[in-house]
């Protein structure tokens, strides 16, 4: 005869917490995927606005800060007059993922041409809390160093 399994409620909430977790971490790496595959899609001003929340913020101190996903939309109309070419590496993500909020650190390597001069590159850290909102993530704060 065999013994009764016991559940251990606690222990299976911990595993639900765990498994959330590590499915929210991979949905903003593809967030972050979804997010450069536009910008190296000249910019492409409605699907990068679709990754980010109504009131989030993208700021970059060379240009500028951008509030709501309609001034982020408008920003990006232009980034590709801009950046006439540009491809987005994202390396190193690191996300933190605390409930329905995460934050991530991503290293940005993006060659790209600026205007007319030829061979830039940018090196840059990528910040953002992200906002875990059904039935996908959204970048709520996007800050470029």
């Amino acid at each position: 005869m065999t013994e009764p399994q016991h559940i251990d409620m606690a222990r299976l909430a911990q595993l639900e917490q765990r498994v959330q977790a590590l499915e929210d971490v991979n949905a903003i790496r593809h967030l972050k995927a979804r997010y450069a595959a536009y910008c190296d899609d000249q910019y492409n001003p409605e699907g990068i606005a679709a990754l980010f929340t109504e009131d989030a913020v993208w700021e970059s101190k060379g240009l500028g800060r951008f509030e709501g996903r309609d001034a982020i939309r408008e920003f990006f109309r232009g980034a590709s007059q801009l950046f006439t070419f540009a491809i987005h590496y994202s390396l190193n993500g690191q996300i933190d993922v605390q409930g329905d909020t995460a934050r991530a650190q991503w290293y940005l390597l993006m060659p790209c041409t600026l205007g007319c001069v030829l061979d830039t590159f940018f090196c840059l850290g990528w910040f953002g809390p992200y906002r875990r909102l059904w039935p996908h993530n959204a970048i709520h704060f996007s800050e470029v160093h």
